[in-house]
């Protein structure tokens, strides 16, 4: 069974080394202490249960800053959620086909609802 990592935010390198924090979907977040932590991987059981997008909001408004990975049941239709929530990276599960995906995530650029990005859609644009 292989897993293929995808890239959801290029401005965040998957790590490849430094201190990794596995946490499952029911672990709470809000003051979990992340110092010195290069990914977190949150879990996603099944791909009904939607706790890990909770838990990597809170961790993007706390400040995290690396590689926030999605593994477990993940699936190319929760790539665009995962990625607006705030996921740098995610372990596809071993029947999900990665140019699929990468298409996937390409088909929608622009969203008018908010997500992890402070900064409006306009003002983006504008960078």
């Amino acid at each position: 069974m292989s897993l293929h990592i995808l890239t959801l935010d290029p401005n965040i390198a998957p790590a490849a080394e430094g201190r990794t924090l596995n946490l499952e979907n029911t672990q709470a977040v809000d003051t979990l202490a992340f110092d010195g932590v290069t990914r977190i991987e949150l879990q996603f059981p099944k791909f009904t249960d939607g706790r890990a997008y909770s838990q990597a909001v809170v961790l993007r408004r706390r400040g995290f800053g690396g590689d926030l990975r999605a593994t477990g049941d993940v699936l190319i239709d929760q790539l665009l959620l995962m990625q607006r929530c705030g996921f740098s990276s995610a372990a596809l599960r071993a029947d999900q086909n990665p140019a699929f995906a990468t298409r996937a995530l390409g088909l929608i650029d622009a969203h008018y609802q908010g997500d992890v990005a402070h900064a409006p859609v306009f003002a983006r644009e504008q960078a």
